[in-house]
């Protein structure tokens, strides 16, 4: 062991004793994706390597993670400093849209010059399973236990994030039923509706937030459901909706044998629908290349009323119009304009709704950053760190008395969204959240309890992936030519590029580039797993 990594070492046992008032985390870099400016402090110390620091010196990181707003926390803005002041850690960050994350993940894994701590969106990637298997990324697993909160894991979430039973990454918790159905509840009272029970309903509401002018501008100026384009594991709007007309989440099983999902007649059904809503012109036109980071603005902006995504970004949205009228003078403090349902019924009449995997994707530490077994304990301590109440907080809503104040033990956040999102937004996507979420919460209004009895009631109508765990070989090589080749089937039927014919022959070609053989290897994963 050198004797900087000694000094380091015994610098972060000494800071892992001290009050639990005065340990607190990181710095933040900014830096959009392929921000790789040699000027940029900490990147060239990321990892740990150690030579010519000061005894005393912090623990140099990078961290690579998406980020879903145009703006985002720079380098040394106020919550990042404090963060990092409080564990001894100089932090680069390199923000990455969400929306080119996919690639520009690929991009870096293919350069060779990995940060420290990487956020892979997608755990069953192939370049991800390809790059963990090779041993490019510490496997952590045998480590957890050793660490107060990474080792309270869940054996389940654990298990579906893992590659062959391996886990190369700390997965990032989320609630099992958080997929459903948000919407301007003051548009669909202004056009007479009630909350969507079945597929009918959900058409009709989008059809009236198009036609009976919702905002009363008396201007033809609005439409019902914004979609957008999302990367990695992140679902579509359109994964949740193909579940109402009773496709699987998928791969379904039939006749005991797994059946990916496009080849069920109710997938077509459900393209054809959203074929409809295009064809109306009752979603955005863009949708294919929206930036996800924009999603919520045509709700705020009063130009759509739907989104079909996690139920808990209702309340988000709803504070975003509150901080907009506050702005205008016209606010309504005790008005809600936003509520949520967990989804409707289909043909079938049920109601299914898609699960998350218990996890939304996890943070992996390459070996070509971290060389040894010490620096990857100290990194393991900092984000072990991180689940703490005071850490969640800060990196949740900010510094007290800047970004929000405490009322009656609840977080009320600023009103200044450009503040926020400018020195808060985005620094959570390093959050783990396990074994739970303990940060201060904001005060529990109707909406946001309804949230929770939502996403918890989903819990009993989520449809499952029977292959959920399973790592194929085929797909690791060929996953993402795979998906290709279904997506942008998909995107150009419901454009009215490709028609049903031209639809059906893109799921040929799936078949002949390797389909077939992923549909034989995930049926002998199956059956293995069912002895």
């Amino acid at each position: 062991m050198s004797t900087i990594k000694r000094k380091r070492s015994a610098a972060l046992k000494r800071w892992l004793l001290l009050p639990v008032a005065a340990i607190m985390v990181i710095t933040v870099f900014s830096g959009c994706s392929g921000n790789n400016s040699a000027s940029s402090p900490g990147q060239e110390e990321a990892g740990g390597s150690s030579t010519g620091e000061q005894a005393d010196s912090p623990l140099a990181l990078t961290l690579m993670l998406p980020i879903f707003k145009t703006n985002y926390p720079k380098d040394g803005s106020p919550v990042a400093a404090e963060v990092e002041k409080q564990t001894g850690t100089k932090i680069h960050f390199e923000w990455v849209p969400n929306a080119s994350y996919a690639d520009k993940f690929n991009i870096t894994l293919a350069s060779g010059k990995l940060p420290t701590i990487m956020y892979v969106a997608d755990v069953k990637a192939s370049s991800f399973v390809n790059a963990a298997k090779s041993g490019a990324f510490w496997e952590l697993g045998p480590y957890l236990k050793d660490y107060k909160n990474l080792g309270q894991s869940n054996p389940v979430i654990l298990k579906n994030s893992a590659i062959e039973g391996k886990n190369y990454g700390i997965y990032r918790g989320r609630p099992l039923g958080r997929n459903g159905i948000v919407f301007r509840s003051d548009w669909l009272e202004k056009v007479g509706l009630q909350t969507p029970q079945t597929v009918d309903d959900f058409y009709n509401m989008l059809k009236a937030f198009k036609e009976k002018d919702p905002d009363g501008n008396g201007k033809d100026d609005t439409y019902g459901m914004v979609l957008v384009k999302w990367s990695g594991q992140w679902a579509s709007g359109f994964d949740t909706i193909k579940l109402w007309f009773g496709t699987p989440n998928k791969w379904g099983i039939q006749d005991g044998k797994l059946v990916p999902e496009h080849q069920y007649p109710e997938y077509l059904e459900a393209l054809k629908f959203m074929k409809k809503l295009y064809d109306e012109k009752l979603i955005n036109s863009d949708f294919a290349v929206m930036d996800s980071g924009k999603w919520t603005d045509p709700i705020v902006n009063n130009k759509a009323g739907v989104i079909v995504d996690v139920i808990d970004t209702g309340a988000r949205i709803d504070d975003k119009i509150h901080a907009a009228l506050v702005k205008e003078g016209k606010d309504e403090p005790d008005k809600h304009f936003v509520d949520v349902t967990g989804g409707v019924t289909g043909p079938d009449g049920q109601l299914h709704t898609l699960p998350t995997s218990g996890f939304s994707g996890i943070l992996a530490i390459p070996k070509s950053a971290v060389k040894d077994e010490e620096g990857l304990k100290e990194i393991l301590t900092f984000l072990d760190r991180l689940n703490e109440e005071d850490m969640q907080t800060m990196l949740s809503y900010g510094l007290e008395g800047q970004h929000y104040k405490l009322a009656d033990g609840f977080v009320e956040v600023s009103s200044d969204t450009v503040l926020l999102e400018s020195e808060v937004e985005g620094l959570n996507q390093m959050l783990t959240f396990i074994p739970e979420t303990i940060a201060k919460q904001v005060k529990q209004t109707p909406l946001r309890i309804k949230q929770e009895e939502v996403i918890k009631a989903n819990e009993a109508n989520v449809v499952v992936n029977p292959a959920e765990a399973f790592i194929s070989s085929v797909y690791s090589l060929k996953g993402s030519q795979l998906d290709n080749i279904i997506n942008d089937a998909r995107i150009k039927f419901i454009v009215g590029q490709i028609d049903e014919a031209e639809l059906l022959s893109a799921f040929e070609v799936w078949k002949k580039t390797g389909g077939d053989d992923l549909v034989k290897e995930m049926n002998e994963l199956y059956a293995k797993a069912e002895q």
